[in-house]
């Protein structure tokens, strides 16, 4: 899974038992040749998803790490495109690849920004926020958008129960909560605590109406149904 470029074992194990910003401040150099980091095919997929719904001046990425959203942005925003992440050390690795985007260190959970963006977008953050705080970081970001902004972000689908998919994150997920059970600060990092029908449900609480968009290039399942959506949220 990693290349010989990406994190030792002893480094993703300091990490592990680091906090989540320090952690992720550690890792930053290598992250990029993990398979943490969102594929481009997925990148791809959304681009081609977002077309269609623009045109959109202003973008979002929150939670952004290296930057990896940032070319999404950067493909369908005429305007200024911005990343935000609290991790120091993931924000310098963009600025590198970056650039021309507007970089800030700020908390997801309470973002500085007004309501200046027509488009917001995240990808693979939202295991770091307990489900308990999902309402609030789709606050924060409901109030960083225009009227008639959009919030879009992907979505896969969860493995089916019993698959080795299904008990490797059941496995993971079970090893971080003893992690934090047992240590202290804790590492937010759960792969089954963000699921669809909660999304959609703190979605509308915080003002957004919400339409499911299958992410075709990425394929469909056994059963016929999308391997990966894209959640779309329309602030009114």
């Amino acid at each position: 899974m990693f290349t010989p470029q990406g994190p030792s074992l002893r480094e993703l194990t300091v990490q592990a038992l680091s906090s989540v910003e320090h952690g992720y401040d550690l890792l930053a150099e290598k992250f990029d040749a993990t398979p943490f980091r969102t594929s481009d095919r997925l990148l791809s997929a959304v681009t081609d998803a977002l077309e269609p719904l623009g045109p959109f001046d202003t973008g979002l990425d929150v939670c952004c790490g290296t930057g990896a959203g940032l070319d999404v942005l950067r493909s369908v925003c005429a305007g200024r495109i911005t990343g935000v992440d609290f991790s120091t050390g993931m924000l310098d690795r963009a600025r590198g690849t970056h650039p021309d985007a507007t970089l800030v260190r700020a908390d997801a959970l309470a973002l500085p920004f007004a309501p200046v963006f027509d488009l917001a977008v995240s990808f693979g953050a939202f295991g770091h926020f307990l489900p308990d705080a999902q309402r609030t970081l789709f606050a924060q970001v409901h109030a960083s958008l225009r009227p008639g902004g959009t919030f879009a972000f992907p979505l896969p689908a969860p493995p089916p129960v019993g698959s080795r998919p299904y008990w490797l994150l059941w496995g993971f997920d079970t090893t971080m909560r003893l992690r934090n059970t047992l240590r202290r600060p804790p590492f937010v990092m759960y792969y089954r605590t963000f699921r669809l029908v909660d999304a959609l449900t703190h979605l509308r609480e915080t003002g957004f109406t919400t339409t499911l968009t299958p992410l075709e290039p990425l394929g469909r399942r056994e059963d016929g149904s999308p391997r990966c959506r894209m959640v779309v949220a329309r602030k009114e």
